[in-house]
């Protein structure tokens, strides 16, 4: 059931985006924006934790989720050492989804080859 659930809620998040593309005017990566700005607000205001404890992976994977991670990363930072943690909490928290991005980023431009336009 845990897998249906996150599949539902993910899909749901992903609808959203897609509708944001089909029906206004803004760009894809306005929307990514949006989406991990919203993250970090709804973690602010207290309503992605519990999101997160329905659907876990459904709530933790999509660019919400990663704004999510960047609230509690700097919640958590401040927590621990004051005003410096704003700088320092979002990147500590993120820093092994970002690594991965960049190394597997880079290992599939090694694969393909990718060209200019």
């Amino acid at each position: 059931m845990n897998y249906i659930t996150a599949f539902v809620i993910g899909g749901l998040i992903c609808v959203i985006g897609q509708l944001l593309i089909d029906l206004t005017k803004l760009t894809p990566a306005r929307i990514l924006v949006l989406y991990v700005v919203a993250g970090v607000f709804l973690g602010l205001f207290g309503v992605y934790e519990p999101l997160v404890r329905y659907a876990g992976a459904g709530a933790t994977v999509p660019l919400t989720g990663f704004g999510y991670a960047l609230f509690g990363g700097v919640k958590e930072a401040v927590d621990k050492y004051g005003f410096l943690g704003v700088f320092t909490g979002g990147l500590t928290a993120t820093a092994g989804g970002i690594a991965a991005a960049i190394v597997f980023g880079f290992l599939i431009a090694l694969a393909f080859r990718p060209k200019e336009k």
